[in-house]
This record gives structure tokens, C-alpha cells and sequence, in this order.
């Protein structure tokens, strides 16, 4: 089966984000296929390169990335969202001036297509967050 995971909410807000990478996970153990998990909304959070939890708490951002990297899994940020909350790629920071950029390892940023086509071509599409 193919999937295309949405990801609406941020990685310490809400149990969506926790629920949506053992899912991914799950999903990716048992064969299946994970075209893309989008991220939207609040859900950009999960791609921030700064987040840094206490030491005795999960990070959930490192585990969205060792993910991707072991199942070549493709983690899209919403250009959109992702400005609006301060997460930038190398290439955006350059455009808006700006000296960093904090995008997390294995992350990418894109627009809303990327959903739409992933969607398109995904058996399912499972939504984690208002």
C-alpha cells in the first residue's frame, strides 16, 4: 500500500507528531510504501534544526530525520507554513536576507503541490492534527 502522511501539528504540542512517526514507521517496517509526510500548519515545527528538548525527552526532530535517512523517506515542510514560523532552507534565508537557515537534516521545504501529488498518487492519505 502506498500512503501519503500529513502532518498538522508541532512535535511537543500535541500527541500527532509522536502518533504520525511511529505510524510512518510502522508502515515502512511492514513493506509498505511512504510516498511523502508534509508537513503543515504548527506541523513545520518538526522540521526545525533548533529545537533542543531536554536530555531525559524524546527529539522528535532527529527522529524524523534518522527515519528519512534509513528509508530514503521524503520529508516536506510547507513553504507557506515554514516562513511563517521562522524555519527557512539555505536558499530562503539568501532571498530574505538573512545569514542562517535552520532546516532541519532530511527535511526539505516546498508548496502545497507537493501534497496534492503525493496524494494523488498515494493509496491513502492519513492526516495526523486538526
Amino acid at each position: 500500500m502506498k500512503f501519503t502522511v500529513l502532518v498538522n501539528e508541532g512535535p511537543y504540542t500535541h500527541q500527532a507528531s509522536d502518533t504520525a512517526f511511529h505510524f510512518t514507521k510502522a508502515a515502512l517496517e511492514k513493506g509498505h510504501h511512504v510516498l511523502r509526510v508534509f508537513f503543515y500548519h504548527d506541523g513545520v515545527l518538526n522540521a526545525t534544526a533548533l529545537s533542543v528538548p531536554p536530555r531525559d525527552d524524546r527529539d522528535v526532530v532527529k527522529r524524523w530525520s534518522t527515519l528519512a535517512q534509513q528509508y530514503q523517506l521524503d520529508l516536506v515542510a510547507c513553504i507557506a507554513a515554514a516562513e511563517r514560523r521562522g524555519i527557512l532552507d539555505s536558499e530562503d534565508a539568501k532571498r530574505h536576507g538573512l545569514e542562517m537557515d535552520n532546516l532541519a537534516p532530511r527535511f526539505r521545504i516546498s508548496g502545497l503541490g507537493q501534497l496534492v501529488e503525493a496524494a494523488i498518487q498515494a493509496d491513502r492519505v492519513v492526516v495526523f492534527g486538526d
